[in-house]
């Protein structure tokens, strides 16, 4: 079958004056309609290609958030070229090293020099001088946001994956859950939030340096939630010891840096684990939709590392312990 969109690509590459002679090679995609190539010319000079073909998706949200990051030192990729009305972008090349990909090659030394590197970038943008006004400038990570993203575990997990919907006397008490887990989420300071700021979208450069791709999805939300991300990763597991030292690293540098005070250190990891719990229950919704809407049945296999966090955090609070207990008989058998 003849690749339109590949066809339009090329045509809109020659276009482009410093562009015009150049190999592409597709690229594995993501979790989206969007997919990649790799542009390489003469010299070895390599750029991105993203295809993100309209309607389904829409390039405005990536180049905003792209220039907003910017201008908070964010290391996300220059924008060479772009088509907004075809959906194409040329990015630069920030090479094909995931952190995921490093961590696994990598000793104990090395993998801990690049977590506080992620973190610290995280920080820096946190306290960044022009965070308030970034923020304020992208859509909130609001109540009914929250619960929209929750939601996708009764809606795609239990009732499409599991065929067990929920009853009238669960569906109240997930009501609760979702007031607490929301409250948290509100009750935290407000920041740049890039959502899924993790070891697949963390590419390790020849610079040195962490590149943050896949942050067209940013908000305005809860500081804790990138942490949550990145240190309760779906793709990567580390011990509880190692996840809490670089917790500790990440609060002490947002004290030194006068977001936080050393006083808050038990309701700052109360926060984290709640954040923690949020984002767990959207994201097996997540990969239960990936796999029966789009037929991505590689996230299946994801599932139990998740589901795993979620009920060794939940059982540790009195509130939400009734909630890893439902979700160990309801799910256990299914995903663990």
């Amino acid at each position: 079958m003849q690749d339109i969109r590949a066809q339009s690509m090329r045509e809109w590459l020659a276009g482009q004056a410093a562009w015009r002679e150049g190999r592409l090679t597709p690229l594995t995609g993501d979790a989206s309609f969007r997919r990649y190539f790799r542009w390489q010319g003469a010299d070895d000079v390599t750029a991105m290609v993203m295809d993100a073909p309209p309607p389904q998706e829409d390039v405005r949200p990536f180049l905003k958030v792209r220039a907003a990051m910017a201008s908070l030192s964010v290391a996300v990729p220059a924008c060479y070229a772009q088509s907004i009305e075809q959906g194409f972008l040329l990015l630069e090349d920030f090479g094909d090293t995931t952190l995921a990909q490093a961590v696994a090659q990598a000793d104990e030394v090395a993998i801990d020099r690049l977590y506080r590197q992620a973190l610290t970038q995280l920080v820096n943008w946190q306290t960044h001088e022009q965070q308030p006004a970034v923020a304020q400038s992208l859509p909130n990570y609001d109540a009914p946001l929250l619960v929209r993203e929750m939601q996708l575990l009764p809606d795609w997990l239990l009732k499409v994956h599991c065929d067990a919907p929920l009853s009238s006397f669960e569906q109240s008490e997930w009501q609760q859950w979702l007031r607490l887990l929301t409250g948290n989420a509100l009750a935290q300071p407000q920041v740049l939030v890039h959502r899924d700021y993790h070891s697949r979208n963390l590419m390790v450069t020849h610079k040195g340096v962490l590149g943050v791709i896949d942050f067209q999805d940013a908000v305005s939300g809860a500081l804790t939630y990138d942490a949550v991300s990145l240190l309760r990763d779906a793709y990567v597991r580390f011990d509880e010891d190692q996840v809490s030292e670089w917790l500790r690293f990440y609060f002490l540098a947002l004290v030194s840096a006068g977001r936080l005070s050393k006083d808050e250190w038990t309701s700052f990891v109360r926060a984290f684990d709640w954040m923690g719990v949020q984002r767990h229950l959207k994201v097996l919704g997540i990969f239960a939709r990936l796999y029966h809407r789009d037929g991505k049945k590689g996230y299946l296999n994801d599932m139990p590392l998740v589901l795993k966090y979620l009920l060794s955090v939940a059982s540790r609070y009195p509130e939400l312990s009734n909630l890893a207990d439902w979700l160990e008989k309801r799910v256990g058998d299914r995903l663990l």
